[in-house]
């Protein structure tokens, strides 16, 4: 009779089946602690209990950490990376160079998690980028993370503008640690952005309203521009750069230009800083009814066309309205049918409210007489300039007497 006992042959083996379905296969990136079980000229063999497949640590590898293979014993234990599972003669590869890269790691991901900054210096340029060391490591700063790359240039300007960063130290901030791939990622832009964040939050407990500070224009933008008021920046509002209507910041500042400004208004909340140029200027309304009066004529410059009206810009940096119904009577449907922006007018001052910073003038209230002669003085201011052409080409020519105008007091 056959007996159904099992052997303790086969127990055995079931129970070291068993045991080695628990050891897990290591993979590329793995950090195990090892027993070194070997040493000679062409490295160590090292024991990480990977389903009983010992790993090898290559000579190369120990050389550099400046060491040699007399630097290991057998029995000792040694923490190395997994460099490949299993090479073409199926030996599992192990590092202990890089493993000795893992408190790099660690002080990496904690730099990420703390949103924390590095200053390091950088070693290399590419194309790509930037290379910085940290600890044993090489940290990469993609070009797109490059404080101040000019855009629109090709991969050897970008590289030759980089180079200008070589051996200078920069501030960087962790954006990606990923310890399998070996990839160690920092933002410049990223730690310029925290950083000014930081001091915009200081700039706003320290600034008061109303009070002035000085600054550099950092940049343009269609609606207004950007001052460095020291590590942060303020904006002035389009509408704040000048008394007089201004059609793009570049007609006022440039970058790089230092101004003072006038701290218009804080947004502790919204982590704003609003300035303005035009409250360090004399207010032009302010002399504005010692200037103009009700009746007066005066010229001036259409600055911008609307459908009710135009704005006139008046000396000294007033913009007076002047209303479709003042155009002409009837009124025009569109008033740039007879208005254009840079157009030169006669026009009569019909209200003034400085309090508001209103004038208002009309078109239609100025005479054909009135504009006759003004028409006939901007004729004769014209000439002296014309003869003076002519006598250039006669030889030995007198320019022409200038010629005496009789002004009208009325027109300003």
């Amino acid at each position: 009779m056959q007996s159904n006992t099992s052997t303790p042959v086969d127990v055995m083996d079931f129970a070291a089946l068993l045991e080695a379905s628990f050891v897990e296969e290591p993979e590329r990136g793995d950090i195990v602690t090892g027993t070194i079980l070997a040493v000679d000229n062409q490295g160590l063999i090292v024991d990480v209990g990977a389903m009983k497949r010992d790993g090898i640590v290559p000579r190369k590898d120990i050389e550099r950490l400046g060491l040699d293979t007399s630097a290991y014993h057998v029995g000792d234990e040694v923490e190395v990376i997994v460099l490949r599972p299993e090479d073409d003669d199926g030996n599992l590869i192990l590092s202990v160079s890089q493993a000795q890269q893992s408190e790099d790691w660690k002080r990496a991901e904690n730099l990420m998690a703390n949103d924390e900054v590095f200053e390091g210096a950088v070693a290399d340029v590419n194309r790509g980028g930037l290379i910085i060391p940290f600890g044993n490591l090489r940290g990469f700063v993609p070009a797109s993370h490059v404080v101040d790359l000019p855009r629109g240039i090709n991969e050897d300007e970008r590289k030759d503008h980089m180079m200008k960063l070589l051996g200078k130290k920069v501030t960087v901030k962790v954006i990606e640690v990923n310890r399998k791939r070996r990839r160690l990622v920092f933002s410049q832009r990223d730690a310029q952005r925290g950083r000014r964040e930081a001091r915009k939050e200081l700039l706003l407990d320290e600034l008061k309203e109303g009070e002035v500070r000085k600054g550099v224009v950092s940049g343009l933008r269609d609606f207004g521009a950007f001052v460095d008021l020291g590590g942060a920046d303020g904006l002035i509002h389009i509408s704040e750069l000048a008394w007089h209507r201004v059609k793009h910041p570049r007609e006022v500042l440039n970058v790089g230009d230092e101004v003072e400004v006038y701290v218009l208004r804080l947004d502790a909340e919204g982590k704003r800083i609003g300035l303005s140029l035009k409250r360090m200027q004399k207010n032009p309304w302010a002399a504005a009814e010692e200037m103009y009066h009700v009746g007066q004529l005066v010229e001036g410059v259409v600055s911008r066309v609307a459908q009710f009206g135009a704005f006139i810009s008046l000396d000294p940096g007033i913009e007076a309205l002047l209303h479709a119904s003042q155009v002409a009577d009837p009124a025009p449907a569109d008033p740039s049918v007879m208005l254009y922006e840079g157009q030169r007018l006669l026009l009569r001052v019909i209200s003034i409210e400085p309090d508001r910073q209103r004038l208002g003038l009309s078109l239609k209230d100025v005479t054909d007489e009135e504009k006759e002669r003004w028409q006939e003085r901007q004729q004769v201011a014209e000439l002296p300039a014309a003869e003076e052409e002519s006598t250039e080409s006669n030889d030995g020519g007198n320019a022409a007497d200038p010629v005496e105008l009789e002004t009208d007091q009325a027109t300003v």
